[in-house]
């Protein structure tokens, strides 16, 4: 059969007028492995839902309780993605396209949610806004009785929102950073308005960068357990995490139809971001291009204040005022510094495995429009929307009956953190790899340079910000991770997030105030490093 004009007769497309390259074979076995270790653990869950046959497992599809979870968890995904891009494209514009006042701390700032995790921020808005909580204690005196509930639909996306709107802004902000502004004058030029100008250049050249970040709130969003356990709104995770231990079968059915909604989610993703072959100027963002806020340079300050006073003002107040009313020793069991250490080294080898792990699956996407480097980098994420805890399980079955040597070790740990949180590394890699203009690793080559001394000399070091980006997500995550943490740490391996939640559950709010806190800080920490490392041009 011929092969489609445009393309070589394995599927890989040429530019018009150049020679058809060699197929990359190296590659795509490299990433065909990656992407093979990613959704083994899967095969647990199918062969779980069919133990009993084929007409169980399809009765249970149409249950009633089956149907208002897949409504619900739609309704929260998409509620959650919408609300993410809405408030991160404009904020960062504003701290990279305008004049914003205080633009270097506005940067920091609004990525600061990403380093609390979600579940701690849900115990936060309800102790601070349930009907009984600290804000109606506030106003009993002026004759409140009681606030309007904030659980359900409306609380969990609330609290959804604030926390995963960060992965839209990183993603949109690097883009925004290496928009070539002389595109945008041009339009200017052309008695283009600045809206015109916005919609008709800027939209376009940042729209993979917006879809590869609402993708990762997507996918987070379904999958978080936590968020939507405290605000009592039942979707798929809730009702696995509930229903486990009693009908493994149904949880399993379950999280095979949650497999599905993320199939159907990175097929509408592909869509959105279309044919991404725009191409940044591979530098920092011009000052001469920046916006002028004028009169509205200080009620603009109004917008990124309101965000981060609601996402960190709210649960950084609420752990104060727990170490303050509950101690430090209520529980009994002394926090250590051990924990600390050990929730950083596990973090940073899972950021480590996933960068290595991730490259050849974004450089392949990126480089060579084969059909099966589309096809494991769209495999790749199938892993980070399956639930933690069912996850974990998966792990625990692969350690007991495939390799007991591993299993309750660093390694089978580490590898489910890298399972779940690849997508992070390999999106930010990708959109980085499509950043870099294909014309300079080409002029590399012209001058004697191998296809793998062009690619370490030119393309690396550009692509070097979305690469530590994407480590930076997964350290991120990784630190905040709590199920797959619960099940499968060594016996006597303590993390930060185990003895929080040790402590949440033995109801000594006090006692995890401080390593809560210490998290928080830590994870804070990493931002600013990153930030130093990346340069960011944000004078």
């Amino acid at each position: 059969m011929a092969a489609e004009p445009g393309t070589t007769a394995t599927g890989e497309s040429t530019d018009a007028g150049d020679e058809p390259r060699s197929y990359p074979v190296g590659l795509t076995f490299l990433s065909g492995a990656v992407a093979a270790g990613s959704v083994l653990p899967l095969f647990w869950l199918i062969e779980t839902a069919f133990r009993t046959g084929v007409a169980e497992p399809v009765s249970l599809l149409f249950d009633p309780l089956t149907l208002q979870v897949l409504v619900n968890s739609v309704v929260l995904v998409t509620s959650v993605t919408v609300a993410s891009v809405l408030i991160s494209v404009p904020l960062a514009y504003l701290t990279v396209r305008t004049d914003l006042p205080f633009r270097r701390f506005w940067t920091v700032a609004v990525m600061l949610p990403l380093v609390i995790p979600s579940y701690i921020g849900a115990f936060a808005f309800v102790s601070v806004f349930s009907p009984n909580g600290e804000v109606q204690s506030l106003l009993a005196p002026l004759g409140v009785e009681e606030l309007p509930g904030i659980y359900g639909l409306e609380g969990t996306v609330l609290v959804l929102t604030l926390y995963t709107y960060p992965y839209v802004y990183i993603t949109s902000r690097a883009s925004l950073k290496t928009l070539d502004t002389s595109l945008v004058d041009a339009a200017r030029t052309l008695k283009h308005t600045r809206w015109e100008a916005f919609k008709r250049v800027v939209v376009p050249q940042i729209r993979p960068a917006v879809a590869a970040g609402a993708l990762l709130t997507a996918l987070y969003t379904l999958s978080d357990f936590g968020t939507p356990q405290i605000m009592r709104y039942s979707v798929f995770t809730r009702i696995i995490y509930t229903r486990w231990a009693t009908s493994p079968e149904f949880a399993a059915v379950l999280s095979i139809q949650l497999l599905a909604v993320t199939v159907l989610i990175l097929a509408v993703e592909s869509q959105i971001r279309g044919d991404d072959t725009l191409h940044g100027s591979g530098g920092s963002a011009h000052s001469s291009g920046r916006m002028r806020l004028g009169r509205w340079k200080w009620p603009a300050l109004a917008f990124p204040a309101l965000v981060v006073g609601l996402a960190l003002a709210v649960p950084i107040g609420t752990l104060l005022l727990w170490l303050v009313r509950g101690g430090a020793t209520g529980s009994g069991v002394p926090f250590e510094l051990e924990y600390v250490a050990n929730s950083v080294d596990v973090s940073l080898a899972a950021a480590l495995v996933a960068t290595l792990a991730g490259l050849p699956v974004a450089y392949l996407s990126a480089r060579h429009s084969t059909r099966l480097g589309d096809l494991f980098e769209r495999i790749t994420y199938v892993g980070y929307a399956v639930p933690g805890v069912v996850m974990g399980l998966a792990l625990v079955f692969v350690g007991i009956n495939v390799a007991p040597s591993l299993y309750l070790t660093l390694p089978l740990l580490i590898f489910a953190y890298v399972v779940r949180f690849l997508p992070q590394s390999v999106g930010s890699t990708r959109a980085s790899f499509l950043q870099v203009n294909p014309a300079l690793p080409e002029a590399a080559r012209t001058l004697g340079r191998s296809s793998i001394g062009a690619f370490r000399a030119v393309t690396l070091p550009l692509a070097a910000p979305g690469l530590l980006g994407g480590a930076a997500l997964v350290f991120l995550t990784t630190m905040k991770e709590l199920p797959a943490t619960l099940m499968l740490s060594p016996s006597g391996y303590k993390t930060l997030v185990t003895y929080i939640w040790q402590m949440q559950e033995d109801g000594y709010y006090g006692d995890a105030a401080v390593p809560a806190l210490v998290l928080v800080a830590i994870s804070a920490l990493s931002i600013f490093v990153i930030i130093s490392q990346e340069g960011y041009d944000v004078k």
